[in-house]
């Protein structure tokens, strides 16, 4: 991966962290728009998802200051993966998270959100799901 991705991808999201809350309801606005059938899948508590919401931020967070150190993060994204079997998720769930997280970003970067950060997100996006689709299935 190359350091102009790392860097693209590690300074948009700062610009994402101050409105986590509102990212995470948006991800989840559009990931259940693109998809209903994966809403069963997570809290229907209101309070609930909002937690929801926290560990996906939190998690992103890591997963994105992980980026300078890949020999780190690929075995937490492995075990990642692994996890999310036993949530029921699939591999065919990834392209739309993928669709999901990319239309966040873009809501919530505004006019940041250009053709080259677009770019480096897919590609990062890509690799990490990649990696923990492999170790999954």
């Amino acid at each position: 991966m190359e350091q102009k991705t790392i860097t693209l991808v590690q300074e948009s999201f700062e610009k994402v962290k101050p409105i986590a809350p509102a990212a995470a309801e948006i991800f989840y606005g559009k990931l259940f728009e693109l998809d209903p059938e994966l809403k069963p899948l997570f809290p229907s508590d209101e309070g609930a998802m909002k937690q929801q919401g926290n560990k996906l931020m939190s998690m992103l967070a890591a997963a994105v200051a992980g980026l300078s150190n890949l020999d780190a993060l690929i075995p937490i994204l492995q075990d990642l993966g692994k996890r999310h079997v036993e949530y029921k998720v699939e591999a065919f769930h990834y392209e739309t998270v993928g669709s999901a997280l990319l239309s966040t970003l873009e809501a919530g970067l505004g006019d940041d959100f250009t053709p080259e950060v677009k770019a480096a997100w897919a590609s990062v996006y890509g690799i990490m799901a990649d990696v923990m689709i492999k170790a999954a299935y």
